[in-house]
């Protein structure tokens, strides 16, 4: 159950820490389910975001065919479609999941000084995206977007569609996913893993902290690299045996 407990737990990690336990969760690394592509932090001091993904696409490039009354309609529907919550998960708050279509090469920006303003106050908790940031000393500094780069212009942008699949450098992400993201990037989080991650955290973090540890000592040399890698590695985690495949440094 994706209460505020384990919201607010899940929040302390950064991406990286949730991609490996999820690798836990699998039972094998993959290479699939987080982005490929770097993200621009709006502000790197916030703390990751976690919620649930409400999906758009829209693009700057050309001049919409839609006449100026249905652009602000579909405008409009975005703002309310983004702004409800979710039944399954009451304490969970919305991530705005939007795709550029001109990507790679974005040309507007959606994400400035009055978006953002927007967004915060219809209770969004982030927003991830492969468009452009702008206004970033005027933006609010407690509302965190990721986003692909920075760009002066609007352009010519405009709201494509809402509420779809949408394909986020490199992640496919759909309506109501549970994504957890920062600025290292983003990943999915299926349902069936909220119960195990915790733990599996906290797996990966005792795993670790062996080898970390080790080499902090004064006389750390190659045999004791060998000696907390063998002993590190000897951890199991169910009946999963987590060799040095697992291993992130």
């Amino acid at each position: 159950m994706l209460n505020k407990e384990l919201i607010d737990f899940l929040k302390k990690f950064d991406t990286p820490t949730i991609s490996n336990a999820l690798d836990i969760y699998r039972g094998s690394r993959s290479a699939d389910g987080y982005t490929k592509y770097p993200f621009i932090s709006a502000n790197k001091k916030l703390e990751p975001i976690v919620g649930i993904a409400r999906t758009a696409r829209i693009k700057a490039s050309n001049p919409p065919i839609l006449s100026p009354e249905e652009i602000t309609s579909i405008r409009l529907k975005y703002y309310e479609y983004i702004s409800k919550k979710f039944a399954e998960y009451p304490d969970a708050s919305p991530i705005c999941v939007i795709e550029d279509l001109d990507w790679p090469n974005p040309t507007g920006s959606f994400w400035g000084e009055v978006n953002v303003a927007l967004h915060k106050g219809l209770g969004i908790a982030g927003t991830i995206t492969s468009w452009l940031l702008r206004d970033l000393d005027a933006i609010d500094k407690n509302y965190q977007v990721l986003a692909n780069g920075i760009g002066p212009s609007h352009a010519y942008v405009h709201v494509v569609e809402f509420n779809t699949e949408v394909n986020l450098l490199g992640l496919k992400i759909k309506p109501n996913d549970i994504i957890h993201a920062d600025r290292h990037g983003a990943v999915i989080i299926p349902r069936d893993a909220l119960k195990i991650l915790p733990k599996a955290i906290q797996f990966m973090k005792d795993k670790e902290e062996i080898v970390i540890k080790a080499s902090k000592e004064k006389d750390f040399n190659f045999e004791k690299l060998k000696i907390a890698w063998q002993k590190a590695n000897s951890m199991t985690f169910w009946n999963y045996t987590v060799f040095e495949i697992i291993f992130f440094i």
